[in-house]
């Protein structure tokens, strides 16, 4: 009896901390001289992200990926560890 309430913490906790740490982390380097926010999409859930103007700079969207994100100038699918440029509010993922 002992044995299995250990296994069902220890899965428990495994759990709790793979949700936890469910986010897409990318790197940008704004070129332009004004902030974009646009609506992401991960795994069904919606919420925004903001790119800040004229900078480098990591943003961390919460969710499993991949996740989308839609553009001014139409939709970027980012995964996780990508380089993203934005120029005149188009992104370019490198």
């Amino acid at each position: 009896m002992k044995t299995k309430l250990s296994a069902m913490t220890l899965l428990t906790a495994l759990l709790a901390a793979s949700s936890a740490s469910a986010a897409v982390t990318v790197r940008y380097y704004n070129r332009d001289s004004r902030d974009y926010t646009w609506t992401a999409v991960c795994s069904g859930v919606k919420t925004s992200v903001t790119f800040g103007h004229s900078q480098t700079a990591s943003v961390t969207i919460q969710g499993s990926g991949p996740c989308t994100v839609q553009t001014d100038a139409g939709s970027v699918v980012l995964k996780g560890g990508e380089n993203l440029d934005i120029k005149d509010g188009k992104v370019e993922v490198k």
